[in-house]
């Protein structure tokens, strides 16, 4: 039988080197991960506050509204104020008219606006005192502020709030569409065809009666804002027609973008994630309420404060004269 030599001699290989540092590395990791367990594991629920000052996190208060929904009824009021944004005039001069206005996104958007120069028209549905108290805050901004009580759905309404922004500011240069109705539902087979008419006229049918109310009167250097959804990014398996419109209306952006580019006109969307409004209060059960946000990779709702900074920027030609058609997720989660 022949000697073993040298070349068929057993011995370690560069493979199984690495194959054994490899096994080494796992080891390492398995001992952390056997000592993080020991010690509880990780803190999943601990909310991220990553802004200029803390916000409200899970559990929130336990309150059903009903509709639309007030935010002055709210036990937990929704931050607006943004009191670490300071205006530098990026809207000076010009008048914008907000949908939806009297309370959550809305209020804080016509807030902000004002604070950068802009006077505001804001529309809204019958919820009068929410109205009034973002009026004050519009005029403590140094600013004038117009209530439009009224109903988007209308098309003949759409046209008459544009008509009285134009005779009260004799312009109008920014439209931001934000008016919205929800309604969570099991099943499909729960959606009435008088619910869905709801939904759909409220949510898309009054942007576009809006958008055209509007056009005429826009200029160069003019824009108008739309409010979609994380849901209609990815849907919501309770929120079937309320999804529907929200991608209904990316879509309307993008195309509208196209249409209305060669005239210097720029029409994007804000895709917002779970925000501390009136109007989940006044949609959800009140346990659930409690938790509002805590699905989102931040764990918490946002609060309307935390999206206005956004709606400034997509209307101010200084930010963004370069930007059409796009829709900017503000979600609280990473990927959205």
């Amino acid at each position: 039988m022949p000697k073993p030599t040298a070349r068929n001699t057993p011995r370690e290989t560069g493979n199984d080197a690495a194959g054994e540092k490899q096994r080494e590395l796992q080891r390492e990791q398995d001992r952390k991960d056997e000592a993080k367990n020991r010690q509880g594991g990780e803190k999943q629920d601990k909310a991220v506050q990553a802004g200029a000052r803390e916000q409200p996190e899970p559990p929130l208060p336990e309150q059903h509204l009903e509709k639309p929904g007030v935010e002055a009824q709210m036990a937990l009021k929704p931050q607006f104020l943004a009191p670490d944004y300071r205006g530098s005039g990026k809207l000076k001069g010009m008048v914008a008219l907000v949908t939806g206005g009297d309370s959550g996104i809305g209020r804080s958007v016509a807030v902000l606006y004002a604070r950068e120069g802009a006077d505001v028209a804001i529309v809204y549905l019958n919820s009068h005192e929410d109205a009034e108290e973002t009026k004050r805050y519009v005029e403590k901004e140094g600013r004038q502020c117009l209530l439009i009580p009224g109903d988007v759905k209308d098309s003949k309404f759409c046209k008459t709030a544009v008509e009285k922004t134009i005779e009260q500011f004799d312009r109008l240069d920014v439209l931001v569409n934000n008016a919205a109705f929800q309604l969570h539902a099991g099943s499909l087979e729960d959606i009435t065809d008088e619910r869905l008419d709801e939904t759909m006229r409220t949510n898309i049918f009054g942007y576009f009666y809006m958008a055209r109310a509007a056009l005429p009167h826009l200029k160069r250097g003019s824009c108008i804002i739309n409010t979609g959804s994380v849901v209609g990014l990815r849907g919501s398996s309770h929120l079937l027609d309320y999804s529907a419109t929200k991608g209904a209306i990316h879509a309307f952006t993008m195309s509208l973008a196209s249409n209305l580019i060669d005239k210097g006109i720029r029409v994007n969307a804000i895709a917002p994630g779970p925000v501390w409004t009136p109007l989940n209060p006044a949609d959800a059960p009140a346990a659930k309420v409690a938790q509002f946000g805590r699905q989102s990779d931040m764990k918490r709702p946002a609060q309307p404060e935390e999206l206005s900074p956004a709606y400034v920027f997509l209307a101010s030609p200084v930010c963004s004269s370069y930007i059409t058609g796009i829709v900017l997720p503000v979600t609280g989660s990473v990927g959205d």
